[in-house]
C-alpha cells in the first residue's frame, strides 16, 4: 500500500517594492557623497573645494529624499512612529529608524554651516526675493567658528558610518535569503555606493556648469579603485559559494544555478563593471579623454549602482524560498513600480533644482568665518562658475 502526502505551499508575495530599491541606492549616494566632501570640508584640502562642493550638493539632495522612498515602502507611511513607540534595539530596521533622522540633521547643518557665508554675501546683493530668502535661511549675520564646522562634519561622519553599517546589515541579517546572508552583501553595497556617488558627481560637474578638470581627475581615480574594490569582493563572493566554504553562499549558488536569467544577468553585471573600469583607467590618463567620457562614466557608473540594488531586492525575491522554481515580478505602472520609481527620481531633481534657486552653493568657502564673493557673484545662477571661484588647481 502507498501513501501519497500532498503539501501544499502557499506562494507568498514580495514584501520589498522599488521604492527600497530608491531608498539603498539613495541612501548609498549619500553617505558616500559626504566621504568624497570630507577632504575640503573636514581637512580644508584646497585642491578638493571644487569636488567637496559637488559632492555636499549631491549629499544633502539624496539625504533629504531618501526618506521619502523610505516612508513609501512601509505600505502604510503613517506607521513610522510605531518605530519610536515601540522601539527594539535588537533589530537593524528599528536601530536605522534613530540613526536615519540624526545622519539628516547633521547632514543638512552641515551643509548650513558651509553655505552660511555665501548666504550672507547673497543678502546682501540686490538679488530680490532671492536675497531676502537667502537672508532667512543664513538666519543672521553672526558667525560660527570653524571648529563648530569640523564637529558638525565629524558627528555627519559618525552617522553616516552608522548608516552603512545599519543598512547592509539589516539585509544581510535575513537568513531566510541565502543569497542575502553573507558578509559579502554589505561590503558589496559600499563599493557600489561609491561607484555610483562617482558617476553623480562627475555628472554634476558637467550639467551644473563647474567643468572642474581636478573634480574629474579624482573622481576617475576613486572610480577605478571601487571598481577593484567591487571585483575583488565578487570573484571573492563566487570562490566562496564555488568551493562551500560558506553554507548560505553555496545556497545562493544552487538556487539561481538553473536559471537562464540569473545567467543573463551575471553576464551583463560583469560586463557592465568591467567595462566601467576599463573606461575609466583610459579616461583618467588624459584630459581630452576625461572630458569625452565624462557624461559615459557618470551614467554607466550610476546604472551599475543601481541595478546592483535592483537584483539584491527585487530579482532575489523572485526565488521561492518554500518551493522550487522562481516566480514572476513584472514592473508595474503604478506607484509600487514604475511611476513610483520615476516620481523618486523626480523629486531628487525638484531638491536639486530648489537648491540651485536659492543657494549659492558654488561660493562656499567651506570656512565659516570668511564671507563669499559680494553681489556680482550672484548676477547669474546659470553662468558658469570661473575656475579661480571655484578653488581648482590647474596643474
Amino acid at each position: 500500500m502507498s501513501l501519497v502526502t500532498e503539501v501544499v505551499v502557499p506562494r507568498y508575495g514580495i514584501a520589498w517594492y522599488p521604492w527600497a530599491v530608491q531608498y539603498f541606492f539613495l541612501i548609498a549616494l549619500s553617505y558616500t557623497s559626504l566621504w568624497v566632501a570630507a577632504p575640503g570640508i573636514i581637512l580644508g584640502k584646497q585642491h578638493w573645494l571644487a569636488t567637496s562642493r559637488l559632492a555636499l550638493l549631491a549629499c544633502v539632495s539624496t539625504t533629504l529624499v531618501a526618506p521619502v522612498a523610505l516612508l513609501a515602502d512601509l505600505h502604510q507611511p503613517l506607521r513610522f512612529w510605531h518605530f519610536y513607540a515601540h522601539p527594539t534595539p535588537w533589530s537593524w530596521m528599528s536601530i536605522g529608524s534613530f540613526l536615519l533622522p540624526l545622519h539628516l540633521v547633521a547632514t543638512v547643518l552641515l551643509a548650513w554651516l558651509a553655505w552660511r557665508p555665501a548666504l550672507k554675501s547673497r543678502a546682501r546683493s540686490n538679488d530680490g526675493w532671492f536675497s531676502r530668502i537667502a537672508g532667512w535661511i543664513a538666519w543672521g549675520d553672526w558667525q560660527a567658528s570653524r571648529k563648530v564646522m569640523v564637529l558638525v562634519g565629524l558627528a555627519a561622519l559618525a552617522t553616516s558610518m552608522g548608516m552603512m553599517l545599519y543598512t547592509g546589515a539589516e539585509v544581510a541579517i535575513v537568513k531566510g535569503r541565502p543569497l542575502w546572508h553573507t558578509a559579502w552583501l554589505p561590503p558589496m553595497f559600499v563599493a557600489t555606493g561609491v561607484i555610483g556617488v562617482c558617476g553623480l558627481i562627475l555628472l554634476l560637474n558637467r550639467m551644473s556648469g563647474m567643468r572642474s578638470p581636478d573634480t574629474n581627475r579624482q573622481m576617475l581615480a576613486i572610480l577605478v579603485g571601487a571598481c577593484i574594490a567591487a571585483g575583488f569582493i565578487a570573484l571573492t563572493w563566487f570562490l566562496d559559494g564555488a568551493n562551500a566554504v560558506s553554507g548560505s553562499v553555496a545556497a545562493a549558488l544552487d538556487s539561481v544555478d538553473q536559471s537562464p536569467a540569473w545567467r543573463a544577468t551575471a553576464v551583463e553585471g560583469i560586463t557592465a563593471g568591467v567595462l566601467l573600469a576599463v573606461l575609466a583607467f583610459v579616461a583618467r590618463r588624459g584630459h581630452a579623454r576625461r572630458r569625452l567620457f565624462g557624461w559615459v562614466l557618470g551614467l554607466l557608473a550610476l546604472h551599475v549602482a543601481w541595478m546592483f540594488r535592483w537584483v539584491v531586492l527585487m530579482n532575489v525575491q523572485t526565488v521561492a524560498r518554500n518551493s522550487a522554481g522562481f516566480h514572476d515580478y513584472h514592473v508595474a505602472f503604478g506607484s509600487y513600480g514604475l511611476t513610483g520609481i520615476i516620481g523618486i527620481f523626480g523629486l531628487w531633481l525638484t531638491a536639486l533644482l530648489v537648491i540651485e534657486l536659492f543657494v549659492p552653493w558654488r561660493q562656499a568657502s567651506f570656512d565659516p568665518q570668511r564671507d563669499a564673493p559680494a553681489a556680482g557673484a550672484f548676477a547669474s545662477a546659470a553662468s558658469p562658475v570661473s575656475p579661480a571661484s571655484q578653488g581648482v588647481r590647474h596643474g
